[in-house]
């Protein structure tokens, strides 16, 4: 791990509570050992993993002031789902806070809870990998995700977002048009 991802994970231990700290460092392996896999680049795997949770530092609450404070555009669903926000906005302290520069970085950060139809390898690398990473408990089609992702993670994009939408629809909540765009464009 270069200097500045240790400084990075340093920082993060501080700000975050230790649950979602331990579930981000299962986030940044997890997304290198996926890179590893099908041959993407391990360090944009292990930033994007490792900063892709660091917009939860605060309250949904709090995180929605900060986004009116740096300007960050929220759409209606955001607004009524408080738990997607944390991906702009840990987009952005990625890029202002942490100094990543890189697009590929920062476009992985930001869609990592909804996904997006058509997204690169490393912005399925890192939806997936929150999706499994080994300190989730265990929900329905989970092991069957970690089953199949290492050998075709387009199917596991897939199913990761139709369980998503399953169990918010189940559950009475919200679904994002995006996670539902997602779901729909992975099918195929």
């Amino acid at each position: 791990m270069t200097e500045e991802l240790l400084k990075i994970r340093k920082d993060l231990s501080k700000k975050l509570k230790n649950e979602r700290f331990e579930h981000t460092i299962g986030v940044m392996y997890t997304a290198a050992s996926l890179a590893m896999c099908y041959g993407s680049d391990i360090q944009k795997a292990l930033t994007a993993g490792l900063l892709h949770d660091c917009g939860k530092y605060c309250s949904a609450k709090e995180q929605i002031k900060l986004c009116r404070k740096y300007d960050i555009q929220l759409t209606e669903s955001e607004l009524e789902m408080p738990a997607l926000v944390h991906a702009k906005l840990g987009a952005y302290l990625a890029r202002h806070e942490y100094k990543v520069k890189d697009q590929d970085v920062l476009d992985a950060i930001t869609f990592h809870t909804t996904g997006r139809p058509g997204m690169t390898l490393l912005e399925k690398i890192i939806y997936i990998a929150d999706y499994i990473e080994p300190n989730r408990r265990i929900i329905p089609g989970l092991e069957e995700i970690r089953g199949i992702v290492f050998q075709d993670i387009d199917r596991a994009v897939y199913l990761s977002a139709k369980n998503t939408v399953r169990y918010l629809n189940d559950g009475g909540k919200a679904v994002d048009p995006m996670t539902v765009s997602t779901c729909e464009y992975y099918q195929k």
